[in-house]
């Protein structure tokens, strides 16, 4: 196993460096993580679609390996392309999604007949998680601005059965202010520089990568955020998550939203993923204010993706 940073990333050894400030004990396993091309396939039977023959299609006389998260039959699998062009995948009767971003979707509470609100919605994975959850009940409302990921998550949401969306093609930042106080939830998988899904033999998913970067983003999510808290109803519930491992993306966002708002900061009571670990306080000598590690941080593994995740209320 090759292990260290790839030679043509970008501040290569300020990456390693930030790494392993937040993962001392980890930052090479994650590391070497990032080399391996094989990794097991995570995947949901999905409920609004009558699939149960092409579900057993999928998993008839092949050795699943994995654990069930509540609400969901989700598994793993050795042999991706077993699972990625089946005719259930195709058909929509299972749903392939990491782990992590279904634990996301979880720690929403949703329940069926809500409002509920999508604020950067494409592909759509949460998206169906979601409708599945509410029984196609209630509305559901998902945002995306960019034209190409706008379609592609019409295309996906249609394919698997899901009938109670409302689909915006819009800034996620103007959609507070548009619809204030409208929805009981709200998740914002927000946009990011998605460090935990870089894969070291594929140099597209890295090449990219700066702190400049970074702080782009990040003025970019506290706008979302913003925008997110102001749609949610008194008493609602919101999930902040994201795919990165950078406290400016992460904890720093949320701190924004508690300094700036009414917004509470929640215990995620869930059973936490085997690699889960509290979010940060302190990031190079500087203190992050509000509880954050009620947050939890997931740390990347051979079957879950490293993630982020963060569940506030909007006081009555």
């Amino acid at each position: 196993m090759r292990s260290g940073v790839p030679i043509d990333l970008n501040d290569r050894e300020e990456f390693h460096a930030r790494l392993t400030a937040l993962y001392p004990d980890h930052a090479e396993e994650i590391l070497d993580r990032f080399w391996q091309e094989e990794r097991h396939v995570s995947f949901w039977h999905n409920p609004l679609v009558q699939s149960e023959t092409m579900f057993r299609e999928v998993v008839g006389g092949e050795e699943l390996v994995g654990e069930e998260i509540e609400g969901s039959s989700l598994l793993k699998h050795h042999d991706r392309a077993l699972i990625t062009h089946s005719s259930a995948a195709e058909r929509g009767g299972i749903y392939i999604q990491n782990p992590s971003s279904y634990f996301a979707v979880e720690c929403l509470d949703v329940a069926p007949e809500m409002e509920v609100l999508d604020l950067a919605a494409a592909p759509g994975g949460k998206t169906i998680a979601i409708a599945a959850l509410m029984a196609n009940t209630g509305r559901l409302a998902a945002v995306e601005p960019v034209a190409s990921r706008f379609h592609r998550l019409r295309a996906n949401v249609a394919r698997c059965g899901v009938s109670n969306v409302d689909f915006y093609q819009r800034d996620g930042r103007t959609v507070g202010r548009v619809v204030p106080e409208a929805f009981d939830r709200v998740i914002l998988d927000a946009p990011c520089s998605s460090e935990a899904r870089m894969r070291w033999y594929d140099r597209t998913t890295y090449q990219h990568w700066q702190l400049r970067k970074i702080k782009e983003t990040q003025r970019k999510q506290k706008g979302l955020i913003m925008s997110a808290f102001q749609a949610l109803k008194p008493g609602g519930v919101m999930v902040y998550c994201t795919c990165s491992f950078a406290p400016e993306e992460n904890e720093s966002v949320v701190a924004h939203l508690l300094r700036r708002t009414s917004a509470e900061l929640l215990e995620i009571e869930l059973p936490l993923p085997p690699s889960a670990q509290p979010g940060v306080t302190e990031w190079r000598d500087r203190k992050i204010k509000g509880a954050l590690e009620k947050t939890v941080r997931i740390r990347p593994n051979e079957v879950w993706d490293g993630f982020f995740v963060a569940k506030l209320r909007k006081p009555i």
